[in-house]
């Protein structure tokens, strides 16, 4: 009985025990969620809002610069590019045929107006000259024995000693000696012109190209050009070079109606600046506009003279050049940073009485000073963004503060 007894006691005590800890178990976990959860919904602003919490703080209007636009007259003109030519350009090609033994200048060197350049055998031209001369004393003597002669002749037939076929025959010889005389001094004349023409001279002052021929070449030579001749070198001149450029129609005509209208020359000066370089720093004159207008691109050739005493240009370079084609006439500038390009149109940001920004289409030209040409689509009283612009939303409030629009003169010439 008694074993029996504690074994009772041993099965209940071990079912009794352990439901408390599972109780406390199950709630504490509980607790523990629901505070974790009310963390997070802390965290992610999911809670509820709790007095002044839910009042949302008032976003300031953003701070942009405002100006009114600069009012100046500039003129109209227009950018083209240009290419430099040579005003002279000549190939230097033998005239007479022979040996070349001299040259008397390096590859590209600057030469001037009768300098010596080539040097061709000249002693057959020499021995020709001698020739020519020796049948000109030839036909000098025959000239003196045909007048003796024709006198004596003349005479017999006075005293009727002589026909007056003898006089014939005796004036006709006088005659042809005659003749052999001019003929022998156009022979020597001819010797000398190709004795001339050995010595090859510069016909004016430029730069020489590389010689196409060496010393001791054989080179082939005709006044005529009837037969090919061998070329010796190029020579171009330097000072001036012309400017060639192509005018649209549209502007070839805005050109001309301002000229007709002012009744002089328009724009006789055009400004040029090189490839590599930023302002527009040299000048040059127009002075040329071809009679017609070509048919397939629709432009009219165009021509300016640019004067290069220091030799720096050379024939073949590229140029921009810009043109006035019309007088000056008022026009707005802005910074080009105040013109926003929105696919093909230009716009401006202006601000509005109340502080709202309103955008503007404008026609824009080119710069002058540093500044944007704005041709048409604003007014004197306009105040347009010039800094701030990417904080500006059309429609928004802004609050704006007064700027200034500074001209730089010395960008005129820049751009």
């Amino acid at each position: 009985m008694d074993q029996i007894t504690d074994r009772s006691k041993l099965e209940k005590e071990p079912l009794d025990e352990p439901a408390p800890p599972r109780r406390r178990t199950w709630r504490t976990a509980a607790v523990g969620a629901a505070v974790v959860l009310g963390l997070l919904a802390v965290y992610f602003g999911f809670g509820p809002p709790k007095g002044s919490q839910a009042v949302a703080l008032a976003t300031p209007a953003p701070l942009v610069t405002v100006s009114q636009p600069l009012q100046r007259e500039v003129d109209t003109r227009v950018g083209f590019l240009g290419q430099f030519s040579a005003i002279d350009r000549i190939e230097l090609r033998a005239q007479v045929g022979g040996t070349l033994t001299e040259i008397h200048f390096k590859d590209g060197q600057i030469v001037h107006k009768g300098d010596l350049l080539f040097v061709i055998d000249p002693r057959p031209y020499e021995i020709k000259l001698e020739q020519a001369k020796a049948a000109l004393q030839t036909a000098t003597a025959h000239v003196e024995l045909a007048n003796t002669q024709l006198s004596r002749a003349q005479s017999l037939r006075r005293n009727e000693f002589a026909t007056q076929e003898t006089v014939d025959q005796r004036t006709s010889d006088h005659d042809t000696s005659q003749a052999a005389v001019e003929d022998a001094t156009a022979r020597i004349r001819d010797a000398e012109l190709d004795l001339e023409y050995c010595h090859v001279r510069a016909p004016f002052t430029g730069r020489i190209g590389a010689r196409q021929v060496s010393i001791g070449s054989l080179v082939a030579g005709s006044r005529a050009a009837t037969s090919p001749t061998t070329l010796l070198a190029t020579l171009v001149s330097l000072d001036p070079l012309y400017l060639d450029f192509d005018m649209s129609e549209s502007d070839f005509l805005t050109f001309s109606r301002e000229r007709a209208r002012i009744g002089g020359p328009l724009a006789n000066k055009v400004a040029i600046g090189l490839s590599d370089e930023n302002s527009f720093g040299r000048e040059g004159t127009l002075d040329f506009i071809d009679n017609s207008l070509d048919r397939s691109s629709g432009t009219i050739h165009a021509r300016a003279t640019v004067p290069n005493p220091d030799l720096f240009l050379a024939p073949g370079q590229f140029a921009r050049l810009r043109v006035a084609i019309a007088p000056p006439a008022p026009v707005y500038l802005l910074p080009d940073s105040a013109v926003v390009l929105d696919q093909s149109q230009r716009l401006v940001m202006t601000v509005a009485p109340d502080a709202t920004v309103k955008p503007k289409i404008v026609t824009t030209g080119d710069l002058r000073g540093g500044l944007r040409v704005i041709q048409s689509g604003l007014d004197a009283s306009d105040r347009v963004i010039i800094d701030g612009l990417v904080r500006a939303i059309p429609g928004a409030k802004v609050a704006p503060q007064d700027g200034a629009i500074h001209y730089d003169a010395a960008a005129e010439g820049r751009g």
